[in-house]
C-alpha cells in the first residue's frame, strides 16, 4: 500500500528513481518550507485512490506498544480493519504536560507564521474558530503531518490546509529565518490537522508511530525545558 516519493524533487540532482513529488501538479520547489507537505500536496492533486494518506522514511504508523517493542508497521491488513471503525487514522497524540500547544510552538518557532495562521482563520474560517482556540489551550496534538483518511475527507483536508498556508506564506517574511525554521509551514501544518477534525468532529482512531532511527530522548527533553524557561 506504500508509495514512495522523494521530496524536494525540483531542488535536488539526487535521483532517488522512485516518484518525485514534481510531476502533475505540485509544490516540489517549497519543499525546504513545506516539508513533508510537498508529498501530501502532490498525492492530493495527482492520486485517485480511496483512502490517502502520509508516513515518513523516519517514522510510520505502528499497532501497540508492549513492553517498549513496538508492533510491526501497518500493512494493508491492518489498516483495512481499523478503518472499519473509522474513516481516519492519526498518530497517538503528544502530551507536552508543561506547555499549551500554543506556548510551545511560541518557545520554539518564530511566533509571526503563529499570529498569521490565528488571523486567516479567524477571518476566513470563523466557524473553526472554536477548535483553533481548543486546540491552543490544548496540551496534546497530533504531529509529524502523519494521517491516513477517506478520500472525500483527504481531499476537503488538503484544500482547506493549503489555502491557508499559501495566504500565511504570502503574509509573512521568512528571509531570515534559519534553515530549521524555514520549515514554518510544516509546522504549522502539523498544529492545524487537529483544528480541521476538532471542527468538522470527524471520527478517527489512533495508531502508534515507530521512530526509524535512534531518539535521544534525554537530549530532546533538556531541549524542550530549556526553551520553555530561557
Amino acid at each position: 500500500m506504500y508509495l514512495p516519493i522523494q521530496v524536494g524533487k525540483s531542488l535536488s540532482k539526487l535521483d532517488l528513481r522512485i516518484q518525485g513529488d514534481n510531476s502533475g501538479e505540485h509544490i516540489s520547489e517549497k519543499n525546504r518550507n513545506y516539508c513533508e507537505l510537498t508529498a501530501l500536496y502532490w498525492a492530493w492533486k495527482n492520486l485517485d485512490a480511496d483512502y490517502i494518506g502520509l508516513a515518513h522514511y523516519r517514522r510510520h504508523f505502528c499497532l501497540n506498544r508492549k513492553k517498549d517493542k513496538w508492533s510491526s508497521v501497518l500493512n494493508a491488513s491492518d489498516v483495512a480493519r481499523v478503518l472499519k471503525e473509522a474513516p481516519v487514522i492519526l498518530p497517538k497524540k503528544r502530551n507536552y504536560l508543561i506547555e499549551t500547544n500554543e506556548s510551545q510552538y511560541l518557545h520554539a518557532h518564530h511566533r509571526e507564521g503563529w499570529e498569521a495562521m490565528y488571523r486567516i482563520i479567524a477571518s476566513d474560517y470563523p466557524e473553526c474558530l472554536p477548535a483553533l482556540n481548543r486546540m491552543r489551550e490544548s496540551r496534546k496534538g497530533h504531529r509529524f503531518n502523519m494521517c491516513i483518511m477517506r478520500q472525500d475527507y483527504f481531499r476537503a483536508y488538503c484544500a482547506w490546509l493549503f489555502d491557508i498556508l499559501f495566504k500565511v506564506e504570502k503574509s509573512i517574511d521568512i528571509s531570515g529565518y534559519s534553515v530549521s525554521e524555514a520549515r514554518v509551514f510544516g509546522y504549522l501544518g502539523e498544529r492545524m490537522l487537529d483544528v480541521w477534525i476538532d471542527a468538522n468532529q470527524i471520527p478517527y482512531r489512533e495508531a502508534g508511530v515507530v521512530f526509524m532511527e535512534k531518539q535521544n530522548w534525554l537530549k530532546k527533553g533538556l531541549n524542550f525545558l530549556k526553551r520553555k524557561f530561557t
